[in-house]
């Protein structure tokens, strides 16, 4: 399936794309190393987001959102991403996995208690399932929560969660029935401020430094029965569901770090001059730019063919974790060109190469690895 899109809906995507583009050259531009170096979280800058639209693009407009829908979305964590893949991983996380997660499985009441403040990004979000001992194997999990009279008491830990300290609500996944049972998790929306909730220390990471990663910790936490998302036990399944759109978003983050790298390797290329000429000229580095722009020619499809089932209701997991998979290893492939084309100067922070390349690292390991996605690829396609 690839549909034409009406021409409002083509002008639509086209305006959210350049509003978007706009915006990443005016407000993250000129900050995307001394954030990086410094590892800061701009908050202030997701309120701005939040204004302009970008932090609940898919949430409907009766909850502050800007209600619009896949292919909007992507184009504008494409373009945001295309500046710095740390905030378009933040923006990625936030509408995707917690937003998206009361909005698709919460209630009228839960809807109307948090949708409005995260669509603003008056509220950060946090979506927390990972653990230290359970990564892939997310059934397997150890943070508990037990039924005591109206509350449920949460205990244990998760882990690498976007936004666990500046958050200002997390949903998050814990066991109450069996390990491994599929049945035996629930999904529970839990306030900054309750006792025995805390995030931890920022982690140190490689790439995606302005996207603040922690820990959360839950220490005889006590959640009202009202926060619980759906019915007792469903969190697994619902956590599965949220990925299978994740995944969309993290291709398009791929895709956008891969646009960036890019261009600045094109770029350089021309203005690059060797043995009395730009080095663009020299089929090594023609050809190598060849691959690159096919690779994101094709990413870009297999997202937006994505898209455009996740808009139209139609089973998506398969061509999800197809996009997810493919566009994240072509950005580490074509980040590493991009280096090779900058030569020594690639390997500088002087030039955007070296953050490219770390940050797209990240896409083929965050919401479900590149095994996982392999493993949910060949699982469906082997079912008849």
């Amino acid at each position: 399936m690839h549909t034409i899109l009406s021409p409002e809906r083509e002008e639509a995507i086209k305006f959210v794309r350049e509003s978007a583009r706009s915006f990443a050259e005016t407000h993250i531009r000129p900050h995307v190393m001394e954030w990086d170096e410094a590892q800061t979280f701009p908050v202030e800058l997701f309120r701005q987001m939040g204004q302009q639209g970008f932090m609940g693009v898919l949430v409907p407009e009766e909850y502050n959102g800007a209600g619009m829908g896949y292919a909007e979305y992507i184009a504008v964590i494409d373009e945001i991403s295309q500046v710095c893949g740390s905030i378009g991983l933040s923006v990625a996380a936030h509408n995707s996995l917690c937003t998206n997660h009361i909005l698709t499985f919460g209630n009228e009441e839960q809807k109307k208690r948090w949708i409005p403040k995260l669509a603003t990004a008056e509220w950060i979000g946090a979506w927390g399932l990972t653990e230290t001992g359970t990564g892939s194997d997310a059934g397997g999990m150890a943070t508990t929560a037990v039924q005591d009279g109206d509350d449920w008491v949460l205990n244990g830990s998760k882990n690498f969660i976007t936004h666990a300290i500046s958050g200002e609500v997390a949903v998050v996944i814990a066991r109450t029935g069996e390990k491994g049972d599929s049945h035996g998790m629930t999904a529970f929306v839990v306030e900054k401020g309750t006792p025995g909730f805390s995030g931890g220390k920022k982690e140190n990471k490689l790439g995606m430094r302005a996207s603040e990663t922690a820990c959360l910790f839950f220490d005889n936490c006590r959640v009202p029965k009202e926060n619980v998302l759906g019915n007792v036990g469903e969190g697994f399944i619902q956590a599965m569901k949220i990925l299978d759109g994740g995944r969309i978003s993290i291709a398009a983050l791929s895709l956008g770090i891969a646009k960036g790298a890019y261009t600045a390797a094109k770029a350089y290329s021309k203005e690059r001059h060797q043995f009395g000429q730009s080095i663009s000229k020299f089929q090594a580095i023609g050809f190598k730019l060849a691959e690159m722009a096919t690779k994101i020619h094709g990413a870009e499809l297999m997202i937006q063919h994505a898209g455009q089932l996740k808009d139209a209701g139609k089973p998506v997991t398969t061509e999800s974790a197809m996009a997810k998979y493919y566009a994240s290893e072509i950005s580490v492939e074509v980040s590493t060109d991009g280096i090779q084309i900058h030569g020594g100067y690639g390997y500088t922070k002087d030039y955007p190469a070296e953050k490219y390349y770390r940050d797209s690292k990240l896409c083929t390991i965050g919401e479900g690895t590149t095994e996982i996605q392999k493993l949910v690829i060949s699982r469906n396609i082997l079912k008849d």
